[in-house]
């Protein structure tokens, strides 16, 4: 699989450039356990339909496994076990005390009533109980998956656990313990380490212009909260088009008009482009927020940007990625700029341990604590070293899991 091949291009580099030995990088080339399963659902028609469901655990050298739980159609292992690797270079990165882990259920969520996907995710995780839990592994929601879904988990574990149990599975509602400051903190985690960019390349927010691939959840945030930074959002897309205008808009009139239509195309007053356009024109910070390889070797020499922060997962191939930084075109790689996410997970995880909840401006703090620590580490051995972020960030993340490998072993 291209994603997972060219994520471990990248952990191979790292070993190479840290004179790791070749035992440890290979340890960290496969997975500590895969998980397939069958799970048998009762349809609302009386019928039993059985699903294929996964789970990969990804090294827990350094805490439990942590990762999404995703459903969709072309959910399969290989695309599961990619992710889970990413999740455990990402909480190296960023430095919370978590390996990684990824799961899913092929389905078309789409296609089954509320009842049927609440059996499915029951089923689920009754199957997978033996396998997580607060010390062993913790899922969160992923593509297709939400809160709701969540709340069954921690009820269908908590039943077997025989004690509530709301630490084993982060992103649950408030009321089951979840936190405030989930929603936004994937963008917002994102813009910090924009901003301390921003800082070190002396680039004024004001005059730094910023275009946004993808109005989704971590799309949509980052493109507000930097906006409410003062940064100059020109740029908007969504699956269906996307609008530029030189002038600068304000994110939240954009989303209310793909509410309402859609599409942020056509968005009154400004010019509507095909993706192809969109990655094309001359802006300061293009951010891919969408789905991965949305930048390839077909369409990187049409680039334009000075900056490319990685909000998607692998939304550069690894030959654009290179050709990019070849050309003198900054990238920010997504384990560092997107993983604003799971370290809330972690700060999540943290209450529900610690039986507290923080207000969201604690959580917040904590979240630009962390985003801000991690940033700078990477900055500074890039400077270091004189190479890339992304190698950088690679080379700090084998660095922490060989350690604590080593350390376990010894």
């Amino acid at each position: 699989m291209e994603i997972f091949d060219s994520a471990l291009s990248f952990l191979e580099a790292a070993g190479e450039r840290l004179g790791t030995d070749k035992k440890e990088i290979g340890k960290l080339k496969k997975p500590d356990r895969v998980i397939e399963l069958q799970i048998p659902v009762k349809m609302n028609d009386g019928s039993t339909k059985v699903f294929n469901g996964y789970r990969v655990q990804y090294n827990n050298a350094r805490g439990p496994y942590k990762g999404g739980l995703r459903y969709h159609p072309r959910v399969n292992m290989d695309e599961v076990k990619a992710l889970a690797f990413w999740m455990a270079i990402k909480c190296a990165v960023v430095d919370v005390p978590f390996g990684g882990g990824k799961g899913g259920v092929e389905v078309d969520p789409k296609k089954l009533t509320e009842r049927e996907l609440e059996n499915l995710t029951r089923e689920f995780a009754r199957k997978l109980a033996p396998y997580i839990g607060p010390q062993t592994d913790v899922p969160a929601p992923d593509v297709n998956t939400n809160a709701k879904v969540m709340s069954w988990i921690v009820d269908e574990y908590s039943k077997i656990a025989g004690e509530f149990t709301p630490a084993v599975v982060t992103g649950k509602p408030l009321t089951l313990g979840g936190s405030k400051g989930r929603e936004i903190a994937t963008g917002w985690g994102g813009v910090v380490i924009l901003r301390e960019y921003a800082k070190k390349l002396a680039m004024k927010p004001a005059e730094t212009s910023v275009a946004v691939q993808g109005l989704g959840n971590v799309g949509y945030w980052f493109a507000k909260s930097a906006y409410d930074l003062g940064f100059k959002v020109i740029g908007l897309s969504d699956s269906r088009g996307a609008v530029w205008s030189e002038g600068g808009f304000d994110p939240e009139e954009v989303l209310f008009h793909k509410k309402q239509t859609g599409s942020v195309a056509d968005f009154p007053g400004r010019e509507t482009l095909s993706e192809a356009q969109f990655f094309a024109r001359k802006v300061d910070v293009l951010v891919p927020a969408a789905l991965e390889n949305a930048i390839t070797e077909e369409n990187a020499g049409r680039v334009r940007a000075k900056v490319i922060i990685e909000m998607a997962n692998g939304p550069l191939t690894a030959n654009a990625s290179r050709f990019l930084i070849e050309k003198g075109i900054r990238v920010v790689p997504d384990i560092l700029a997107n993983a604003g996410g799971v370290a809330a997970s972690y700060l999540e995880w943290r209450q529900n341990l610690d039986k507290q909840s923080w207000a969201e401006k604690q959580v917040l703090d904590r979240l630009e604590e962390i985003m801000t620590r991690a940033f700078d580490a990477v900055w500074e051995l890039s400077q270091k070293e004189k190479i890339d972020m992304k190698l950088a960030a690679y080379m700090i993340a084998v660095d922490r899991i060989v350690r604590a490998m080593k350390q376990k072993e010894s």
